[in-house]
């Protein structure tokens, strides 16, 4: 039956719409770690006919204006994502308002997130592991100032999460499928 969706979900010309259609990944100075983020998540949501609107931002303000750190944009280039033509910035208070989930890399960032949020939007932030089979409930710690094996596991456990994250969306038109079925029956 699972290959029966991939295989419907293939022929769709049109990306599927799902309430969650916005992500904003947010670690703390935007220059290594949600820039890798948002552009693995939206290499794989869009490979599987997803349009969901994807940006990143940082906690602080330390990195506003600038590119992602070369190492981060070397190691994503070998993996075949593009970091180029990013600029770090901080995240807004209308950020909250705008994204329809705001994904931490770690609980430093998550707590700094859920203390600068308005209280009836946290429920929206939360970590970007919670979607990873593997490294669930880890941080995705800050590869800055760390070598290349460092940045090459912040990938891995991104990569991770980001299968985790799109196994859900492909689950979510089964339901909404189902709902279209027993309509149907009525």
């Amino acid at each position: 039956m699972h290959q029966a969706i991939l295989q419907r979900l293939a022929g769709r010309s049109m990306p599927i719409a799902l309430p969650t259609q916005s992500v904003l990944f947010v670690c703390t100075a935007n220059i290594c770690r949600s820039p890798m983020a948002e552009r693995v998540f939206s290499k794989m949501a869009a490979s599987h006919g997803f349009l969901i609107e994807m940006d990143s931002a940082g906690t602080h303000h330390y990195g506003n204006g600038m590119p992602p750190f070369p190492m981060a944009v070397a190691t994503a280039k070998r993996r075949g994502y593009d970091l180029t033509r990013m600029v770090a910035r901080q995240v807004r208070a209308s950020d909250f308002l705008r994204f329809g989930l705001v994904l931490a890399m770690d609980r430093s960032n998550l707590a700094h997130l859920v203390a600068i949020s308005p209280r009836e939007c946290r429920a929206k932030v939360g970590l970007l592991l919670d979607f990873s089979a593997r490294y669930r409930g880890r941080n995705v710690e800050d590869p800055y100032g760390g070598g290349v094996g460092d940045f090459e596991l912040v990938l891995d456990m991104i990569e991770d999460a980001s299968r985790g994250y799109v196994r859900q969306l492909l689950r979510a038109p089964l339901a909404a499928d189902a709902e279209l079925c027993r309509k149907r029956r009525q």
